[in-house]
């Protein structure tokens, strides 16, 4: 139970102030926690991640096919301390749950997403170049 203001003093002067006028501060960080399947996704140049995202609309796993065989050329990923065949076989496995989940409509759904995932990964580290 909070104990109620004495006195006069109102509720908003017994909190303390969170306005922009205070000058400490504190910067909170929100991150995004990933799985190993999400995490695998590589970041590609935006162009390359455009095509995935086309491929995996109209053929369902066919882009993140692709995506695959980036990891070997060389494009990072978050997960940084796992092997590049690792990734790569992280990524096939994720192509194949597309491909055979594509019949009841989720592989097609989850593929479209994962394009946009790729998109949105080439727009952030292209923002991170320039």
């Amino acid at each position: 139970m909070e104990p109620s203001p004495k006195d006069g003093e109102s509720a908003a002067a017994a909190e303390p102030s969170r306005g922009a006028g205070s000058s400490s501060g504190v910067v909170v960080q929100v991150r995004e926690k990933k799985g190993p399947l999400r995490a695998a996704i590589p970041y590609m140049p935006f162009p390359v991640a455009v095509i995935c995202l086309f491929l995996n609309t109209f053929v369902p796993g066919l882009g993140t096919l692709v995506s695959a065989f980036t990891v070997l050329c060389g494009a990072r990923t978050d997960l940084p301390d796992r092997h590049m065949c690792c990734v790569f076989w992280l990524n096939i496995a994720a192509a194949l749950i597309q491909i055979l989940t594509a019949i009841v409509m989720v592989g097609w759904i989850m593929s479209i997403f994962w394009g946009m995932d790729m998109v949105i990964l080439a727009r952030s580290s292209r923002s991170h170049l320039c």
